[in-house]
């Protein structure tokens, strides 16, 4: 019952919804051997240009940071009882850059999508904190399963000539 869509608006109205209710999500990261490492954080998501964006306001541990830079494929699942889940695959680069901070400490306080997120002011002084640190998560693949019939749809972004997205 695996259905692929084209468009991130075919999906986004579940994404949304279900990223949302459930909030929390289990980070998985590649070590230098390949192996797996999870952690739960909160990311908040955007559409931007009609393809959905992901940001992670985090602290830059040496574990997270090493595993970025030997692997920035990453992926995030939510799961919810009764079985709605989102899994996201990503990209992800640090983007520490002033105007990067002040938008994610933005999308944090309004909560994207809406129930997503928390007061950033919880962890960090200001956007300007030197120990906030942000991750741009670029999707590749999204699956969205509705827990009441497991209907799944998947959404790729598509880019020329770049196998690592398939």
């Amino acid at each position: 019952m695996t259905t692929t869509v084209d468009k991130f608006s075919a999906l986004e109205a579940e994404f949304n919804a279900y990223i949302g209710a459930i909030n929390y999500a289990t980070m998985v990261t590649i070590d230098t051997k390949n192996r797996p490492r999870t952690r739960v954080l909160i990311p908040v998501w955007e559409k931007v240009d009609g393809e959905p964006l992901g940001w992670l306001a985090t602290y830059r541990t040496p574990v997270k940071a090493a595993h970025i830079a030997g692997n920035p494929h990453t992926n995030f699942s939510y799961w919810a009882p009764g079985n709605n889940s989102v899994a996201i695959d990503t990209i992800a680069q640090w983007d520490n850059t002033p105007s990067s901070k002040e938008h994610v400490w933005d999308l944090y306080r309004r909560t994207s999508p809406r129930g997503a997120g928390y007061h950033l002011g919880n962890f960090w002084k200001a956007p300007t904190d030197p120990k906030l640190h942000v991750l741009r998560l670029t999707p590749w693949r999204i699956q969205v399963i509705r827990g009441t019939d497991l209907r799944s749809r998947i959404w790729r972004r598509r880019e020329r000539g770049n196998p690592q997205h398939s």
